[in-house]
């Protein structure tokens, strides 16, 4: 259960990096429905961190992945009305490279695009955000 969780969700996210742009998605349910992020989820029982990046992006972008290197961790916790915790993850964001595929949302996400960092700031995104994005492009491709 995501929403008030007995304990943290570990998820994943992806700065998927190509000609110093990066990939977001416009976010299709909760939390963060109708706002752009990387792509990313929850890693299912069984999986590997790697894999999981792999299966979120596929399935957010249509894409094929190179997992690479661990950009950041970070919690994100949102708390309800009354201070109760409605949500609390664990992200670990990777910075990865196309495989093959061409970029289109899927199921999980409303929209998918490839930005430029001089357009970030377009895109309402969190402070954690770019940072991880801005770590990720210093990176190289």
């Amino acid at each position: 259960m995501r929403k008030y969780p007995e304990q943290p969700i570990v998820g994943v996210g992806a700065v998927i990096v190509n000609a110093g742009c990066v990939v977001l998605v416009k976010r299709a349910h909760e939390p963060l429905k109708g706002e752009w992020s990387l792509p990313g989820g929850s890693v299912e029982v069984g999986e590997t961190l790697a894999e999981a990046v792999a299966r979120e992006v596929r399935e957010e972008t249509g894409l094929e992945v190179r997992v690479g290197s661990l950009i950041e961790a970070l919690d994100r916790v949102h708390r309800g009305p009354e201070g109760q915790v409605e949500y609390h993850f664990v992200l670990l964001d990777y910075r990865c490279t196309i495989k093959s595929g061409t970029l289109a949302h899927g199921s999980d996400a409303a929209d998918a695009c490839w930005v430029r960092r001089d357009e970030l700031a377009r895109y309402g995104l969190s402070d954690a955000a770019l940072r991880v994005i801005a770590k990720g492009l210093e990176l190289g491709d």
